[in-house]
């Protein structure tokens, strides 16, 4: 059984860690018989009435258990991982949703999420539609927005970026080649003028680590043409950005935390 978790708002403006690296932190202390998927950032609305530290996303981990009795301790295990990293001043919120949830109102919510300012109330809304798990653990408890919504999105399939995946994207080296990528499950795709299709002996430069999309419910890794037989991926990180800063939470940042 697939289940998705998803946290979000558990950093202040500062915090040496933040939503990107609470997520990896979880997916590392899973119970006997769980394995993650991939681990997914979701970028939300931009916008001067939602507080945030930089870059307001949320983090969504996919993960795969035996069967549904999973899920109780998976909801006991996410609570107790946000309580033991909490940082005062952050507003964290907890979402679980299992492959049988009816994920329409998480993604309409999501897609809402993503281009909208939309409140708590919005969020409990859909999850209760859904028939999911949604819970805050601390502050305003306005982390539940981001938490539903990256599950949303991620469960809608067209959007986030992967910052883990079951093969573990930085050990492809700075170099490696399109076959190696795809051999692990990741599509490689042309994004340039000419979308020539990449042949599997051409190579890559991973630009330090590869970060795929979640395209059509799958990894795909957007190049561009580098020269000959040869391609640039996209998506290399950029420093944190000077963005909206509202009270001081908000969303996972981007200081090497995704």
């Amino acid at each position: 059984m697939r289940v998705y978790v998803s946290f979000d708002d558990t950093d202040i403006l500062g915090a040496n860690r933040g939503t990107g690296k609470l997520v990896r932190w979880f997916t590392e202390r899973l119970p006997e018989g769980c394995t993650t998927w991939g681990v997914i950032r979701q970028q939300l609305i931009l916008h001067p009435d939602v507080p945030y530290t930089s870059h307001n996303s949320s983090g969504c981990a996919v993960i795969d258990v035996p069967d549904a009795s999973y899920l109780p301790g998976l909801a006991e295990l996410g609570a107790q991982h946000i309580a033991e990293h909490f940082i005062d001043g952050s507003d964290p919120g907890l979402c679980i949703a299992p492959e049988t949830a009816d994920f329409e109102p998480l993604i309409a919510f999501g897609n809402r999420a993503a281009v909208e300012v939309v409140t708590q109330d919005d969020a409990r809304l859909a999850a209760e539609a859904a028939g999911v798990h949604l819970s805050g653990h601390g502050g305003t408890n306005d982390g539940i927005i981001g938490a539903a919504a990256g599950i949303g999105l991620t469960a809608g399939g067209w959007a986030g970026r992967f910052v883990e995946y079951r093969v573990p994207l930085r050990e492809f080296g700075a170099v490696t080649t399109v076959g190696a990528v795809e051999d692990a499950g990741i599509t490689v795709v042309a994004v340039d003028r000419n979308v020539m299709v990449p042949k599997p002996t051409d190579t890559l430069d991973t630009q330090d680590w590869l970060r795929p999309r979640l395209w059509g419910h799958r990894p795909v890794a957007p190049v561009t043409g580098a020269g000959p037989d040869a391609w640039t991926a996209i998506g290399k990180q950029r420093g944190a950005g000077g963005g909206h800063v509202g009270d001081g939470s908000g969303g996972g940042e981007e200081r090497g935390d995704w």
